[in-house]
C-alpha cells in the first residue's frame, strides 16, 4: 500500500510527533519543509508548477534526538483557509512561518487566530528568507512577537533560517525538539477518534484514508464506525501505515494512514471521523463559550464551524458576547473542551475561537429556558460537573455521562443529590417530585375508581414522562405504594371493593356453604354484581373466575382435590361431578383448571387421575 507520508508509533526514536505550518502564502512554508525533510510535500502538479500550496501536504523525517516527527504543511492563501484549518486542527504543535524580507501579512493574522481558536501551545516560531532581508530580521521578529502576544505561541522559542543556504536549520531541529521534549504525552488508551483528511483507492488494497492519531491506539484488525454526513458506516482496518511502513498497531501522535474494509473511497471525505463504535456522543447542538476573536454578539448568524478536518455550516445564537448556541448542519463526535473555530462564510477571515462546554443541551420548550442554559453556561466548566449535569436532565444514563467526559468511568457512584435506578442517575428533587405525583394520582385514582384495582404501569409512566428505560418499579416503592399485576395501589387497598363489598359477602357466604354450585348468571344480576366487580373481587383475591362464566371461591380446587383423591383412580367426568355434588357446566372448567395447574392429569377423552 503506497500512502501519504505519515509517522510512526514506534521505531528508533524514543516517541513522535505531528507538526503543522501556519502562516501567509509564499512565505516559504512547503520551502522549509523541505529542507528539513528532504521531501518534497506539494503532492499535486498544480502546485509545485505554481509554487502555491493548495491542499494539505506530507513530510517526515527523524530530528538529531531520534525522535520522529512528520509535517502537515498547510495551504497559506486565504482561498484556501478551510484546508488549512482540516490540516492544523488535529495537531497539538504549530510550526509558524514568518518571512522575514516581507514581515507580518494579512495571512499571518488568520492563521495567528486559527491558532489562538484553537488553543495551540506547543511551536516554533521561525524568520524565514533571512537571506534576502537580514538587516529586517530583528524588526520582523519584535514584530511577530506582538502579533502572538495574545496567543499560547507569545513564548514560543523564535529561529531565524535560511531554506535557500541551510541557515539556522540545526537551531530549527534543536528548537522543535526541546518544544517536544516538554509536550504532554498523549493518552495511548480509551477510545479513539480520528479526523480523516484523505480518501483514496489504491490497487489491489482499496480504500484508504489518512489522519492524525491524537489519542488512543489503533491496531490491525480493529473495528471502527465512520461517521459521515450520511450516518454511520461499520468498517475494520485492514491494514495499517505510518511513514510509509506498515504497522500492526499505531499509538498518538501519529500520522496513520489506514486500509478499510466495508466501504469505498466515495463513501468517505474529509471530516469524517473513524471513531470507536459506541463511545463518543452525536451532537448536532452544542452550547459555546469564546476563547478568542469577536464577540460572539457580534459574529453573524450563519458561521462555518472547524472541528478536527470538518468545516460545517452553523446557526449560531448568541446568549450574550461570550456564550452562544451552534445547530450544526450536520451531527458530529463532539465532547466537552472540543476546541472548534468560527469563520464568516461570506469572507475568507477567521471570527474567533469557541470551547465546547455542553453537547447535549437541553430543548427550548418553555419561556425563560433560554435564559437559564445562558446561565448555565456561564457556571460550566469543560467537562462539567456530575450533579449540574444530572440536574440539569433531570435524568441520564451513566453511560451517556461516561460518552460526554463528566464521569471517567461507568462504574462510578452517583454524587449527593442523586439516586441511582439501574443504569440511570437521577436528580433527587426530581425523584421526589415523580413520588409526590404519583402517589397523589394514585390516591385520585382510588377515590374515584376503586375496582380498578390501581393504576396501571402505562398510565404512570406517561403522568410521569419517564424517559423510555427509567425504571418505574424503584419510584413505586420509594412513593409508598404497593403494585400488582401491572397497576399500583395504595398500600392496603387490595380488598377494597367500594359499593360491590355487601354483595361480594353475600356471594361468598352463598359459596361457603356449597363451594361448587356455582352461580348462574341471572343469580350474579340478582346480586347486583356486574362483570368489573367480579373482576375487581377476583383481583382482591375473594373469588376465582374459571371459563363460561363459573365463579367460585378461591378454597374450591383444594376442596376438589381431597374430595378426586379418594376416589378410584383413574375417575370419570360423572365420578368427579357426582362426587363434587355439581353440574356438568362447573365440573369440566373446573377440573381443566386442576389440569393446568398440574394437579390431575387428562388421561383420554372420558378419564383423569390426581397426580401425587
Amino acid at each position: 500500500m503506497t500512502t501519504p507520508p505519515a509517522t510512526p508509533h514506534g521505531g528508533s526514536g524514543p516517541t513522535t510527533a505531528v507538526i503543522a505550518t501556519a502562516g501567509h502564502v509564499d512565505h516559504g512554508k512547503s520551502t522549509l519543509v523541505r529542507a528539513l525533510t528532504g521531501m518534497e510535500p506539494d503532492r499535486w502538479e498544480e502546485e509545485r508548477r505554481r509554487g502555491l500550496t493548495i491542499d494539505l501536504g506530507f513530510a517526515w523525517t527523524e530530528l538529531p534526538s531520534g525522535r520522529e516527527i512528520a509535517f502537515v504543511d498547510v495551504p497559506g492563501h486565504e482561498r484556501f483557509l478551510g484546508n488549512m484549518l482540516a490540516g492544523i486542527g488535529p495537531t497539538p504543535v504549530v510550526l509558524f512561518v514568518v518571512a522575514a524580507d516581507e514581515g507580518w501579512q494579512a495571512q499571518s493574522s488568520d492563521h495567528r487566530d486559527a491558532v489562538a481558536a484553537l488553543g495551540i501551545d506547543r511551536g516554533v516560531l521561525v524568520l524565514t528568507r533571512a537571506d534576502r532581508a537580514p538587516e529586517r530580521v530583528f524588526a520582523t521578529l519584535s514584530q511577530a512577537r506582538a502579533e502572538l502576544a495574545g496567543t499560547g505561541l507569545r513564548d514560543a522559542p523564535a529561529v531565524v533560517v535560511s531554506a535557500v543556504d541551510g541557515t539556522g536549520l540545526d537551531e530549527l531541529r534543536a528548537a522543535l525538539d526541546a518544544v517536544l521534549a516538554t509536550t504532554p504525552a498523549p493518552v495511548t488508551t480509551g477510545r479513539l477518534r480520528l479526523w480523516v483528511d484523505r480518501a483514496f483507492s489504491i490497487t489491489g488494497a482499496g480504500t484508504v484514508v489518512t489522519g492524525t492519531l491524537p489519542s488512543g491506539t489503533l491496531a490491525v484488525g480493529d473495528r471502527l464506525d465512520l461517521l459521515r454526513a450520511d450516518g454511520t458506516a461499520a468498517v475494520q482496518v485492514r491494514g495499517l501505515q505510518s511513514r510509509d511502513e506498515p504497522r500492526e498497531a499505531v499509538r498518538p501522535v501519529s500520522r496513520v494512514a489506514l486500509n478499510l474494509r466495508g466501504v469505498t473511497p466515495a463513501d468517505v471525505g474529509r471530516g469524517d471521523a473513524l471513531v470507536t463504535p459506541g463511545a463518543w456522543p452525536i451532537a448536532a447542538t452544542v452550547g459555546v463559550r469564546r476563547t478568542s476573536g469577536v464577540p460572539l454578539g457580534e459574529a453573524p448568524d450563519q458561521v462555518v464551524v472547524h472541528v478536527g478536518s470538518a468545516a460545517v455550516s452553523a446557526r449560531l445564537r448568541s446568549f450574550d458576547d461570550d456564550h452562544a448556541w451552534l445547530a450544526l448542519s450536520r451531527a458530529l463526535p463532539l465532547v466537552p473542551g472540543d476546541r472548534m473555530v468560527l469563520r464568516d462564510p461570506g469572507a475568507h477571515r477567521v471570527l474567533g475561537g469557541v470551547l465546547l462546554l455542553d453537547a447535549d443541551p437541553p430543548e427550548f420548550r418553555r419561556r425563560g429556558d433560554s435564559a437559564r442554559w445562558a446561565a448555565r453556561l456561564a457556571a460550566m466548566t469543560p467537562g462539567g460537573d456530575p450533579l449540574d449535569e444530572v440536574a440539569a436532565r433531570g435524568a441520564v444514563t451513566v453511560s451517556h455521562l461516561h460518552r460526554l467526559g463528566v464521569i471517567p468511568s461507568a462504574d462510578e457512584d452517583p454524587p449527593a443529590g442523586v439516586v441511582a435506578l439501574g443504569e440511570w442517575w437521577v436528580h433527587g428533587p426530581v425523584l421526589a417530585g415523580w413520588q409526590q405525583r404519583l402517589r397523589a394520582a394514585v390516591t385520585a385514582h382510588h377515590g374515584t375508581d376503586p375496582l380498578a384495582g390501581g393504576l396501571t404501569h402505562g398510565a404512570a409512566r406517561d403522568l410521569l414522562a419517564l424517559p423510555a428505560g427509567v425504571p418505574l418499579d424503584p419510584v413505586v416503592v420509594a412513593a409508598g405504594l404497593e403494585q400488582e399485576a401491572g397497576r399500583i395501589r395504595l398500600p392496603g387497598s387490595r380488598g377494597d371493593l367500594g359499593a360491590a363489598e355487601a354483595a361480594v359477602a353475600r356471594l361468598a357466604a352463598r359459596l361457603a356453604a356449597r363451594p361448587f354450585q356455582a352461580p348462574e348468571a341471572h343469580d350474579l344480576t340478582a346480586l347486583g354484581l356486574s362483570v368489573r366487580d367480579l373482576a375487581a373481587a377476583e383481583r382482591a383475591g375473594r373469588i376465582i373466575r374459571l371459563r363460561d362464566g363459573i365463579v367460585l371461591l378461591p378454597s374450591a380446587p383444594a376442596l376438589a382435590m381431597r374430595t378426586l383423591a379418594g376416589l378410584a383412580q383413574p375417575f370419570t367426568t360423572s365420578d368427579a361431578r357426582q362426587a363434587l355434588g355439581t353440574t356438568r357446566r362447573v365440573v369440566i372448567p373446573l377440573l381443566e383448571h386442576l389440569d393446568e395447574r398440574g394437579w390431575t392429569r387428562r388421561l383420554d377423552a372420558g378419564h383423569r387421575t390426581v397426580v401425587r
